[in-house]
């Protein structure tokens, strides 16, 4: 079985990357995220219409890291600390020996290498760390993007569709 504790929290980085813990601080920047029509394009969600849906947000993710059942980075340039999206992961399951990946850059950081140095370190944080076997990530059809970058780190697209949303395609990596 598994162990998450995400207790203290796990800050990671990279050469150019730290990915810390969300807070209240990022309001602006949060609601910016969720309500960007280009982002949500993708996304099975209504885009955030007030302020308050980014801080109801934001508690609701610190709630799921107290409780272990969800971790959520945000993403952001070390030198500057500006924050350029997030990355998360979800979805546990210690009997599949599983977890999800999820992720959003803002469109100006789009294209320029942030999200796969971010998530070659949270995959590596899966696997070393938590001991996980397998990754899932569902990304839309039509998002070249976000499959490419899952193509990159060798995810297998499944055959299988989502039978919530067939727009989705399952891809897996599995260790």
């Amino acid at each position: 079985m598994v162990n998450r504790n995400f207790t203290p929290f796990p800050i990671l980085t990279t050469e150019r990357l730290t990915l810390r813990q969300l807070s209240i601080d990022d309001t602006q920047n949060i609601f910016a995220l969720r309500s960007d029509i280009k982002i949500n394009k993708y996304l099975d969600r209504e885009p955030s219409k007030a302020i308050d849906d980014a801080i109801k947000f934001i508690k609701n993710v610190n709630d799921n890291i107290k409780n272990n059942s969800s971790i959520y980075w945000v993403i952001s340039l070390t030198r500057t600390k500006k924050f350029v999206g997030i990355i998360c992961l979800f979805d546990f399951s210690n009997e599949k020996n599983s977890c999800e990946i999820g992720y959003e850059l803002m469109t100006k950081f789009q294209g320029q290498g942030i999200m796969k140095e971010a998530a070659q370190v949270v995959i590596d944080y899966v696997f070393q760390t938590l001991k996980f076997k397998k990754i899932l990530a569902f990304t839309h059809y039509e998002n070249q993007n976000s499959t490419y970058l899952l193509l990159k780190f060798n995810f297998v697209k499944s055959l299988e569709r989502d039978k919530e949303n067939p727009n989705v395609n399952i891809f897996t990596l599995a260790q």
